[in-house]
């Protein structure tokens, strides 16, 4: 990253404008390259106007910047490297933390539940049981079969209570990963040191999977984790179980995620998306598709069972559910239309995700994007989105440093980012500019001409656009 940093900033090319009060002759020596606010000065103007001056080969480029901020205060080492804060990284990992945290506190319900249940029936069952025998109102052999029933109860929530804790002890070394993952970080002294680049690695393997995971390509991911030994800092169950819902919704099944819904009922009473009225209007909708006399009495007979019952919040769906009994599914009668429409299908799976990142306090982008953010915002000029750019890479240049904003991966996630402040202006001491108004660094070009090699002596090839010019026709630009 570095490197491409290093190559976007020598290579970064400034537009020329056409305004003519910037395009003023020069002297003929070198000025002092500085950028500092100009303002028009009437004196300047005639003196340089009054000195004769070849104004074809010499250009002032006039750069004018704000005021520059108060600098921030920075925390310097005995060193003098810049120490490491890790405010930002604790940001972005919160996530990473927060899951197993919402999965132990589940689990543990889960346990609550369990154990809740078993005691309504055993409980009174047990007294009923003792008062029986005690007034001769149960026979032995009733007496016998009523405790076969609550062994076998009681058997079953045993093996329920031992699976929940081997998912328990699986979540909390998953905890301890990740804590420990974090602490390095902690210990870390500078961002120089060699352990911090060993640590951002393993970050960045992580977002990779997670953007995996979130993209769809869990075997992709599971190979990468297994390869890089992050299993326990990945999310790789939670997304492949999000994933297989998501697809059996998208084949127009509903069973799946009705599952989902009633494993997560307590939970989903707090969501503001009614998923499961949703998965239940579209088995109703399926229903009244067929135009058949018997499913549409069974469509009422469901409506009645799942979609009366959340009339208070939901009875302009549910008035519309019931308009659709004299449509047919070809109607061009809106909002039938588009209820019938198998985008319902799409329109339900995304539901599911946002329901589903929403329960679990998951972010609702993929954290690599968040973590480029603040990069591409670092980066981001006027130019990279101007009409005059393409958001495509140039193919026809060989060796170029393409804008990392301005490339067709980055283009559109870069696009509603805010640009980034500049407070000083730096520019290369031998700085020309092409007949095509593009601003480079003359040894720079220089030498990528002769690495591309197909460029005749005497001419300069614009790494940009792949334009070829001569060296005469380049103009020395001067800052001031």
């Amino acid at each position: 990253m570095l490197h491409l940093l290093d190559d976007l900033v020598t290579f970064s090319t400034l537009r020329i404008p056409s305004s003519p009060h910037l395009l003023l002759p020069s002297r003929t020596k070198t000025l002092r390259y500085t950028a500092r606010t100009v303002s028009y000065n009437p004196r300047m103007a005639a003196e340089l106007t009054s000195i004769k001056l070849n104004p074809e080969s010499h250009i002032i480029l006039v750069i004018s910047n704000p005021p520059t901020p108060k600098k921030e205060k920075r925390y310097i080492t005995e060193t003098g490297m810049e120490r490491l804060t890790t405010t930002a990284n604790n940001l972005q990992d919160q996530p990473l933390l927060r899951l197993p945290n919402d999965l132990a506190r589940r689990n543990f319900k889960s346990v609550q539940r369990a154990v809740e249940r078993e005691e309504k029936y055993v409980l009174p069952t047990l007294q009923e049981m003792s008062y029986g025998n005690l007034f001769d109102e149960q026979s032995p052999d009733q007496t016998l079969s009523t405790l076969d029933t609550m062994l076998s109860r009681m058997h079953g929530l045993k093996r329920k209570m031992q699976s929940l804790q081997e998912e328990e002890k699986k979540i909390q070394n998953q905890s301890r990963k990740r804590i420990q993952h974090l602490e390095t970080l902690h210990k870390i002294p500078s961002l120089a040191d060699v352990k911090y680049d060993q640590w951002s690695r393993v970050r960045l393997d992580r977002l990779l999977v997670d953007h995996m995971l979130r993209s769809g390509y869990s075997e992709s991911a599971k190979q990468l984790a297994s390869e890089r030994e992050i299993e326990d800092l990945v999310d790789l169950g939670v997304f492949t179980q999000c994933q297989r819902v998501v697809e059996s919704l998208r084949r127009g099944e509903t069973k799946e995620a009705l599952q989902w819904c009633g494993e997560n009922k307590a939970a989903l009473k707090k969501s503001q998306h009614n998923l499961e009225f949703e998965l239940r209007l579209q088995q109703y909708i399926e229903l009244v598709r067929s135009q058949d006399q018997m499913k549409k009495i069974e469509a009422i007979a469901h409506a009645k069972k799942y979609l009366v019952t959340n009339q208070e919040t939901q009875n302009k769906e549910i008035m519309r559910a019931a308009g659709m009994l004299v449509f047919t599914q070809d109607t061009r009668a809106e909002p039938y239309k588009t209820l019938f429409s198998t985008d319902r299908w799409k329109y339900l799976s995304d539901l599911f995700i946002k329901t589903h990142h929403e329960l679990l306090s998951l972010p609702s982008q993929p954290l690599l994007h968040i973590a480029l953010s603040a990069g591409l915002s670092a980066l981001k000029t006027p130019l990279c989105h101007s009409a005059y750019t393409s958001s495509s890479s140039n193919s026809s240049s060989t060796t170029t440093s393409v804008c990392p904003i301005c490339s067709t991966e980055l283009n559109d996630l870069a696009r509603k980012m805010p640009y980034a402040h500049h407070s000083k202006s730096y520019v290369a001491g031998d700085s020309i500019v092409l007949p095509n108004g593009r601003v480079y660094s003359k040894s720079r070009l220089l030498d990528i001409s002769r690495q591309v090699g197909s460029v005749e002596d005497g001419k300069v090839k614009d790494p940009t656009t792949g334009e070829v010019f001569l060296e005469s026709d380049m103009k020395k630009v001067y800052i001031m």
